[in-house]
């Protein structure tokens, strides 16, 4: 059974956004193609967008904000990315930055990459709802991993099981159909990563320079930017080892579900009680704990291969993967 789409009327706008802040999952409008929204803060819902589209790995997501003010607030913009912010936000462009040190972004966002992807949205419902909701929402596009994406209410009811979802804001067909344009700003120059609703020509003229990378296909470009698409990326420095039940004494165990009996070194639980979700949201958190131990190399328990457990298992394949 599907979702029954809601008016965007200002009082479903205000129930979507207590869904967000509750940590539940809601589909919503943009200029570009509706997007399937969580607090970014909150990792046990960004692992629900994972799990909702059925997306096979831990690939960065764009946090959704209502102004340049609270985009300030999560990531370091430059002189460059102040000039684009000026002349393309709100709108279709997405802006790869540097993750402002102390924040409080949930790491499955950004993937465990020091880098987020943000994004001002030039919608009214969009807007109302990120400013009612009061948190950077994280969103990609409202459908299935691999599907179409979705650029009417109707198409996420008819793509995405309703139980995932909290509500779906209808608001009618998206004016573009297509989704942002992202870039690498977090230099002197534009790094074209996935060509959308803002063009390159735009682009270079207001940045004064070349695009570069702009003659790549978008898949080569975004092959070079997401984790996803590389064998070994944003690994820990120590060894990572999989599908351990017995780890060594002097290894780092990265645990989920019951522990081995008689163990006693360094340990993070990403889910004592085996909740997928749960060692979802804690994976890149507790990989990044245990790095900072004194041990020389981590062992990682296995994990099932469901739901998220697919998604868990692809990045801890990737930072177990020999290194070049």
């Amino acid at each position: 059974m599907s979702l029954t789409p809601a008016p965007s009327t200002d009082e479903n706008i205000e129930r979507a956004a207590g869904h967000l802040r509750a940590g539940r999952l809601v589909a919503f409008p943009t200029e570009t193609v509706y997007g399937l929204g969580a607090d970014a803060r909150n990792g046990e819902a960004v692992a629900e967008i994972f799990a909702a589209k059925g997306r096979p790995a831990f690939n960065p997501l764009i946090i959704h904000v209502p102004d340049v003010e609270t985009a300030r607030t999560w990531a370091e913009l430059g002189a460059l990315a102040e000039r684009l912010a000026a002349a393309f936000w709100p709108g279709g462009l997405t802006m790869v930055l540097n993750k402002r040190v102390g924040g409080e972004l949930s790491e499955l966002v950004s993937a465990g990459l020091p880098s987020i992807a943000v994004r001002v949205p030039a919608h009214p419902v969009a807007l109302s709802l990120l400013r009612k909701a009061n948190c950077p929402v994280a969103a990609p596009s409202a459908n299935r991993s691999g599907h179409v994406s979705a650029t009417t209410a109707a198409h996420v009811a008819a793509d995405l099981d309703a139980a995932a979802l909290a509500m779906i804001l209808d608001d009618g067909p998206c004016a573009f159909g297509v989704e942002s344009t992202i870039i690498d700003a977090r230099g002197d120059a534009v790094q074209l990563l996935r060509p959308g609703a803002v063009t390159i020509e735009a682009l270079a003229k207001v940045a004064g320079t070349v695009v570069k990378g702009a003659s790549a296909s978008s898949h080569g470009a975004m092959a070079r930017s997401s984790p996803g698409q590389l064998e070994s990326h944003y690994a820990p420095a120590k060894p990572l080892m999989m599908n351990v039940t017995q780890p060594r004494p002097d290894q780092a165990l990265l645990a989920f579900g019951a522990l081995p009996e008689g163990y006693a070194g360094e340990v993070y639980n990403l889910s004592p009680s085996g909740n997928l979700t749960e060692a979802a949201a804690n994976l890149f958190a507790g990989l990044r704990r245990l790095d900072e131990t004194t041990v020389k190399s981590i062992a990682a328990m296995p994990v099932p291969m469901d739901g998220l457990g697919l998604a868990i298992n692809d990045r801890l394949k990737r930072a177990a993967a020999p290194r070049s």
